[in-house]
């Protein structure tokens, strides 16, 4: 039986809330609680170390909140809205009250569930001219993005053969669970090739400023066809992770694209990104790119895996989804 910690249970009570909500629906990351309310979002973050994340303490959690709310509006505004404490009175928690906080929440306006790009997607309701704004949306923000010396750095070879290495590393513990060790095997010999093999175009990108504060975890799920395009939930709790080449980001979503089983909507994001931004590299690492964040999907779902509060019926579906997106990784080889 799943057994949820005593602030998560009280904030699945209508009377936490100021708008007393009719209706909570809990959803669970590998590091946040998110309590859907129908007309806003509250996520709190796990008091966990992943090692790549540290929310262990008050101060912590608080700080990387601030950090997701200014972040997220680069690409969604309207729906960061604030960062809210979560206060104890009389013995019952209370969100956006007055008094010392025993928790930290970032609250967002409710995204409608049905515009999400990978709610569409099996449905065969993402078209060509969908994914061309997305690409253009995604133009306009990597131009502007953020790039000085720090973020160069994380462009560099020996950077970048460390996230590798890392993924790898990570995902020994599921070899014969979620991917099996020839498998294993061939994406790591041919990443350590390719890598090698190409020292002077990871070089010259870093040159070229390709190297920006992108978002850093853009796939179908984080995508919502509202009344503009919103792109939410990137990466806060690691820098490292969200700094990288712009040609990492857009094989990330192509590469989602790929794994609900839309290649030419993926070709047409890439083609799109390319012709808009001039940026024809990018071709030449794309299959690279995707490999690497299909592989690090895999590692992520995997890692639920050993989340003692998501209940077992889930785990189930997070297995097949892991193995699905190591195919995937394979496939680009």
């Amino acid at each position: 039986m799943l057994i949820l910690p005593s602030t998560v249970k009280a904030l699945l009570k209508s009377q936490a809330y100021p708008h007393k909500p009719q209706k909570i629906e809990l959803v669970q990351t590998q590091m946040s609680f998110i309590f859907l309310t129908g007309e806003y979002v509250y996520k709190v973050k796990k008091p966990v170390n992943l090692g790549y994340l540290d929310y262990t303490t008050l101060e912590k959690r608080h700080f990387f909140c601030y950090q997701e709310l200014e972040l997220n509006r680069r690409l969604c505004p309207s729906a960061y809205l604030a960062v809210v404490p979560v206060i104890e009175v009389k013995g019952e928690l209370r969100i956006e009250s007055e008094g010392k906080a025993i928790e930290y929440a970032v609250k967002m306006r409710q995204l409608p569930q049905d515009r999400m790009m990978d709610v569409l997607l099996p449905r065969s309701q993402v078209t060509r001219e969908m994914v061309a704004k997305v690409a253009q949306k995604l133009v306009d923000f990597h131009q502007k993005a953020e790039t000085n010396q720090e973020i160069d750095a994380f462009g560099r070879l020996d950077v970048i053969r460390h996230n590798c290495d890392e993924n790898f590393a990570q995902t020994e513990k599921y070899i014969g669970l979620t991917i099996f060790r020839a498998k294993y095997e061939r994406i790591k010999g041919y990443t350590d090739n390719f890598i090698e093999n190409n020292a002077d175009l990871f070089d010259k990108r870093v040159r070229e400023g390709r190297i920006k504060d992108c978002h850093g975890d853009l796939h179908a799920a984080h995508v919502c066809f509202t009344d503009d395009i919103c792109i939410y939930d990137c990466i806060e709790f690691n820098d490292r992770f969200r700094y990288s080449d712009v040609a990492s980001e857009v094989a990330f979503l192509a590469m989602d694209l790929d794994h609900y089983q839309q290649a030419g909507l993926s070709r047409h994001l890439v083609n799109t990104y390319v012709g808009l931004s001039h940026d024809e590299e990018i071709l030449k690492l794309l299959d690279f790119y995707k490999c690497y964040r299909a592989y690090v999907r895999g590692k992520v779902e995997s890692f639920k895996l050993d989340d003692r509060y998501i209940p077992e019926e889930e785990k189930e579906r997070v297995l097949t989804t892991a193995q699905g997106y190591f195919q995937l990784a394979e496939s680009y080889i």
